[in-house]
C-alpha cells in the first residue's frame, strides 16, 4: 500500500468545513485573503493533532490570485490595474504557483492532513487527483494529470480531459501539516478567466525578458466541466459529489466552526496576509 493509502486508511474521521457560503470568519469576511489564512491555521494545529484532518470548501467571487514570481512582473502595477478595471479583485498568496481564477463557477477544495514528513510532495499531489478522478467517474474516465503547455498557473498535476485543462492542485506546507488544494472549474465563462489572465501577462511583462519564465497563455486549452463534458453540471453538485466521496473512505462530520486555537492562529496569520497583500490592495484603489 503506498503511504498516501496508507494515510488515508488510518482516517477515522475528516472534519467538513464549508465555507462557500459561510460569509465570516471571527468577524472577519472570508475573501481569498482569509481563505490562505484559514488554510495555514488548518494546517499547524491538524499538524500538531490539536484538530482532525479537514476537508474544507471555498469559493470567492471574481479573483485573480497571484503567485509570488507574479509580483516580480516588470509592469505588475499596470496589470494589476488592467484586472481592477475588468471587474477583479487582486491578492497574492502566500506560496509559489502563478495566477489563477477564481468565481461563482469554480470550486476549491482543501485537504488538510497531518503527517507531512511521511507525505511526499508527489504524493499528496496523486492523492488530490485520485480523489477528483473517483469524485467525477461517473461523468468520465479520461482524466488525465500532466502539464498544459498554455494553461495559467501550469504544472505536473494539471487536470485536464481529452487534453483541456479544468483543475489544478497545489499544496501549501506549514510545520507538520499540509493543505493539499485543487481548483475545479464547474461552470461559467473559462474562455474569458483565460483571457483576461493572458492579457494579464503581456500587460505585465511586455516585451521585456525576464529571468523567470512566465507563461504563454492559450485561453483554448483551459475548458469548464460544463463544457468538456457537453453537460450541465452544477457547482452544488460537484460540491455535493466531493462529500459523497469522502464519505466512502470515512467518516465525515459536518463542523464548521474553528478552533479556539484555530481562530488564534488564523489571525495572525491573517495580519500577515493583508501585511503582504497591501501593495496590490493600494493599486486596486487607484
Amino acid at each position: 500500500m503506498t503511504i498516501e493509502g496508507e494515510i488515508m486508511e488510518k482516517l477515522t474521521e475528516i472534519r467538513l468545513i464549508d465555507h462557500t457560503t459561510t460569509k465570516q470568519v471571527n468577524d472577519i469576511p472570508v475573501t481569498a485573503i482569509t481563505s490562505f489564512a484559514i488554510d495555514d491555521a488548518l494546517a499547524i494545529c491538524v499538524g500538531k493533532g490539536q484538530a482532525p484532518p479537514t476537508l474544507r470548501l471555498w469559493s470567492h467571487p471574481k479573483t485573480i490570485v497571484l503567485g509570488i514570481p507574479d509580483t516580480r512582473l516588470p509592469f505588475i502595477e499596470e496589470g494589476v490595474q488592467y484586472l481592477a478595471k475588468e471587474g477583479y479583485d487582486v491578492i497574492v498568496r502566500n506560496s509559489g504557483g502563478l495566477a489563477v481564477a477564481l468565481d461563482a463557477g469554480v470550486l476549491n477544495m482543501s485537504l488538510v492532513l497531518p503527517n507531512m514528513k511521511r507525505l511526499s510532495i508527489d504524493a499528496a499531489y496523486d492523492m488530490m487527483y485520485k480523489f477528483i478522478k473517483q469524485m467525477l467517474v461517473d461523468y468520465t474516465d479520461d482524466i488525465k494529470a500532466y502539464e498544459i503547455v498554455g494553461s495559467y498557473c501550469p504544472g505536473d498535476y494539471d487536470l485536464s480531459i481529452h487534453g483541456k485543462k479544468f483543475a489544478g492542485i497545489s499544496q501549501r506546507r506549514v510545520r507538520d501539516g499540509v493543505a493539499v488544494q485543487v481548483y475545479l472549474d464547474i461552470t461559467g465563462d473559462c474562455l474569458s478567466r483565460a483571457k483576461h489572465i493572458k492579457n494579464f501577462y503581456e500587460i505585465s511583462r511586455k516585451k521585456v525578458q525576464t529571468s523567470f519564465t512566465y507563461p504563454n497563455i492559450n485561453p483554448h486549452v483551459l475548458g469548464s466541466l460544463n463544457k468538456l463534458l457537453t453537460q450541465h453540471i452544477s457547482f452544488e453538485n460537484i460540491k455535493q459529489r466531493a462529500i459523497a466521496t469522502m464519505q466512502l473512505q470515512t467518516k465525515l462530520v459536518d463542523e464548521n466552526s474553528l478552533t479556539a486555537e484555530e481562530i488564534t492562529i488564523f489571525m495572525k496569520r491573517y495580519e500577515q496576509m493583508v501585511k503582504r497583500n497591501s501593495a496590490i490592495q493600494a493599486l486596486l484603489s487607484k
